[in-house]
């Protein structure tokens, strides 16, 4: 439009010549005017006596007189100049002309919607002096101020284009007779970083029509649908077309035809009208957040469904930290929830007017998306601490004694869960045909009870800046990977994540570890493959679950038995433990120095002191052999030895909040590497094991012993935020591997049995049990009946002169192992070999 008349009021002889000026005489034959006059009146509320009927049929008619093009697409009723909203659109437009450089026109346009930080709006001088209370008239009246920003866009991009196409005009010296037409789609505003951010919990029926922000995880996500917004209707009388508009997707017909001389009640639906309007449509379900200082003892964790539409759909995947900003609405309660003719009873739900994800998930391509794990917002005090912590001279001691400083002792475990928190890097994540092999190591604490396995395993979720904990004795299998579950008012079904989707990138630790039962299945590909593939009721698909699991189990029987291997105190499979990196064996043996010490630090815990005892652990006593084995080879200053506080030595231990940030950060930004010097040092390490595996006949020692040394020297360098491994690196890891075998190796009497295989699989009376299985596998072929009765088994031990100190737990094993197989009560299957 040119400047003449992009004004507001237009006087009588501007009209007339613009009129005459774009050759507009024929308009006015073309209105009824019995029809419009009535109307006229009143839509512009003007006296019209001193007017000629014609002009002011042709004033009220035209829409170019209302200067913004896109009025009719944000507001239902007619322009009028001294609307309250006008001044709220013009102060909009002046804040947009002025930030427009920073936004990027054409996505804009393409997406049909424009990012506002509430932030700038609060800031701006110019808008506060307009408006005010531009906080409380988003919040009161959402859907007028959100309308009254769109138009102010869409106001801005329509003369910008228009500029350019007069522009271009001139250029080609075109004739600006036709008048160019702009054609601007419908543009949302989306205002984020909205504040304050609103509890679920405070969400009731006050809130409704208002616009809060919140937070929460997303539980599941339903299916992509289509929604009617306009449905064309079509009079079934006089075939007149007309368009009505079904506000929040409830269907209604048309009362009337708007024909006056037709007045049909009866109407049918046009879905391939041009005037009919759809847009894409989506429901996610927001659970809160639930964290420890707004836990409340008790109750299942709230939810509440948000819907997204247009842009917003697809913004998020199940176990996403989401930020959610929208209007509180009510939908009909579901069909049957109460008696079916109960019609006053509603549910609350959000309209998301923005979704801003924390997690990062629509990141280019997939080398980022496994970079950027949980995304911690860092503030500049922050990134001060974090260089703070990272300039102690002894820092890995100190994150050891910061992690569960209750705890007293155990160093070399504490030091294990805290490599498991860093985690080394992932490789292969950028191509998709290679096979990545995982950088979260896994951890497994096992002992007598009363040791405080569960606080460490508490301390290091606690901690995590994404840790999930569960217990074992309380955990299905579903609820651990994933749900499937029919959605009630459609009938599709979702996905609902469980905890070790939701641990992505973080921690998941699973508590009495042992108490599971038939669940340990459910873990083996997530522990290896580090993703979840499921196929059920139609649906197949994989969903990543890149965890490190740290788990702590009781061994069965209350006490551990070390006659009998990890695997047969646990009475789990191989293939479980062998996923394991490292395997930490905790044994309450009575010692008076370290008793004394202990009792103390609990008391003076107790009594609120600060630490005056520290630590001491039980030096090993190293069994004098003369064919001694390279893990009882005992360095000149051991680690358990550096890590330990000396009595007398005080250590301040680090806040969690800052252990978080400090772990959140090494996760993000540093991915280190191994040195030529690491790499040779865990080489020979794993060659001299594979050497003493291959002498004494036992299970082998395999490439996942070497990956995971590998992995925990690259955590153990990205705890002090080194890009290259060193070394001294590798040799720290070595000794806590060490510590680790020792104690999965070592049987009874305290020496070596490589029988065992690395993580304590297999099997303790290893060649009983292989003269005890052939001589019945002889019986069975022999009488082709492979069904053992309890007494039958013990006799046959007998005459085979197999002597075991326990023969129900030597069964128990072998069923156990897989070699029997209990049919019923006493009655044991042979499964041939």
């Amino acid at each position: 439009m040119s400047g003449a008349y992009r004004g507001r009021g237009f006087g009588r002889g501007r009209f007339q010549s613009w009129k005459r000026g774009r050759g507009g005489g024929n308009f006015a034959g073309k209105w009824r005017e019995k029809d419009h006059r009535p109307d006229l009146n009143k839509t512009t509320g003007k006296q019209t006596s001193d007017q000629t009927p014609q002009c002011s049929l042709l004033q009220s008619t035209l829409d170019q007189f209302i200067p913004y093009r896109g009025w009719k697409l944000y507001f239902s009723e007619v322009y009028s100049d001294n609307s309250p909203f006008v001044e709220k659109i013009q102060a909009f437009e002046k804040f947009f002309t002025r930030h427009i450089d920073l936004y990027d026109k054409d996505e804009i346009e393409r997406k049909g919607s424009i990012l506002v930080d509430f932030k700038d709006l609060i800031k701006d001088d110019e808008i506060t002096n307009l408006i005010p209370d531009i906080g409380n008239e988003l919040r009161d009246a959402p859907e007028k101020t959100l309308a009254c920003m769109g138009l102010a866009v869409h106001q801005v991009l329509t003369k910008d284009l228009e500029r350019h196409a007069a522009e271009l005009q001139a250029q080609e010296r075109l004739s600006d007779d036709g008048g160019t037409m702009v054609n601007v789609p419908h543009i949302y505003a989306r205002v984020y970083n909205y504040e304050p951010l609103t509890q679920l919990k405070n969400v009731r029926a006050n809130y409704y029509g208002k616009y809060i922000a919140l937070r929460g995880t997303v539980v599941r996500v339903s299916n992509i649908k289509p929604l009617c917004v306009k449905m064309a209707f079509l009079c079934a009388a006089c075939g007149e077309v007309q368009s009505l508009s079904l506000p929040d997707g409830k269907y209604s017909l048309p009362t009337k035809c708007p024909v006056p001389a037709c007045r049909g009640k009866s109407f049918t639906p046009l879905r391939s009208s041009p005037l009919t309007v759809t847009m894409d449509w989506q429901s996610i379900k927001i659970q809160e957040l639930m964290s420890d200082t707004h836990r409340e003892a008790g109750r299942i964790p709230r939810t509440i469904e948000c819907e997204l539409v247009h842009d917003l759909v697809d913004s998020c995947v199940p176990g996403d930290m989401v930020t959610i900003t929208g209007t509180v609405k009510v939908s009909n309660a579901e069909e049957g929830s109460r008696s079916k003719n109960d019609k006053c009873m509603f549910l609350l739900y959000i309209e998301a007017n923005s979704v801003s994800n924390n997690k990062g998930q629509k990141t280019e391509t997939c080398e980022d998306s496994c970079k950027h794990g949980t995304l911690i917002e860092f503030s500049l005090k922050d990134f001060y601490a974090i260089q703070e912590i990272q300039a102690e001279e002894n820092l890995f001691k100190l994150i050891v004694n910061s992690l569960c400083p209750v705890i007293f002792g155990h160093e070399l475990v504490k030091a294990g869960l805290a490599l498991a928190l860093f985690g080394g890097s992932q490789k292969y994540a950028d191509d998709k045909n290679r096979i990545p092999i995982r950088g979260d190591p896994h951890v497994l604490v096992v002992g007598d009870p009363g040791l405080g396995k569960s606080q460490m395993l508490q301390a290091v979720c606690n901690v995590a800046p994404r840790g999930v904990y569960v217990c074992g004795n309380t955990t299905t299998a579903s609820g651990l990977t994933v749900t499937l579950s029919k959605d009630n008012s459609s009938g599709d079904f979702a996905l609902e994540a469980g905890a070790l989707v939701l641990g992505d990138q973080g921690i998941c630790g699973i508590d009495e570890f042992d108490k599971m039962g038939n669940q340990h299945q459910a873990l083996l590909e997530a522990m290896e493959q580090q993703s979840i593939s499921l196929a059920k009721a139609g649906v197949v698909c994989s969903l990543p679950a890149r965890t490190s699991v740290v788990a702590a189990a009781n061994p069965v029987g209350g006490h551990y038995n070390k006659a009998k291997t990890v695997s047969e105190n646990l009475k789990m499979g191989s293939a479980l433990l062998s996923r394991f990196d490292l395997v930490f064996i905790l044994l309450d043996t009575p010692n008076e120095q370290h008793d004394h010490l202990l009792s103390e630090h609990v008391i003076a815990i107790r009594a609120g002191k600060q630490r005056a005892v520290s630590s001491a652990t039980v030096a090993r006593v190293n069994s004098q052999d003369s064919n001694t084995s390279v893990l009882e080879v005992v360095s000149e200053k051991p680690l358990s030895e550096r890590l330990k506080v000396v009595p007398g030595e005080t250590i301040d231990p680090i806040p969690h909040q800052l252990l978080r940030k400090y772990i959140g950060y090494a996760r993000q930004y540093v991915h280190p590497r191994l040195s030529p010097e690491a790499a040779q040092v865990l080489q020979d390490f794993y060659l001299e094991l594979r050497k003493q595996s291959q002498r004494s006949n036992s299970s082998p020692i395999t490439t996942r012993q070497l990956e995971s040394l590998i992995r925990l020297t690259e955590a153990r360098a990205r705890l002090e935020l080194r890009e290259k491994a060193t070394k001294e690196d590798a040799e720290d890891i070595v000794e806590i591997m060490k510590y680790s075998m020792l104690g999965t190796y070592s049987d009874e009497f305290g020496n070596l049995d490589f029988e065992r295989s690395q993580h304590g699989s297999g099997m303790s009376n290893r060649s009983s049990a292989k003269r005890f299985i052939s001589a019945l596998n002889n019986i069975a072929e022999r009488t082709y009946n492979n069904l053992f009765q309890f007494r039958q088994l013990r006799q046959i031990a007998k005459e085979v002169n197999i002597q075991v100190v326990d023969f129900e737990n030597f069964i128990g094993s072998l069923n156990d192992q897989g070699y029997l197989l209990k049919k019923g009560p006493n009655v044991y299957q042979l499964q041939t070999m």
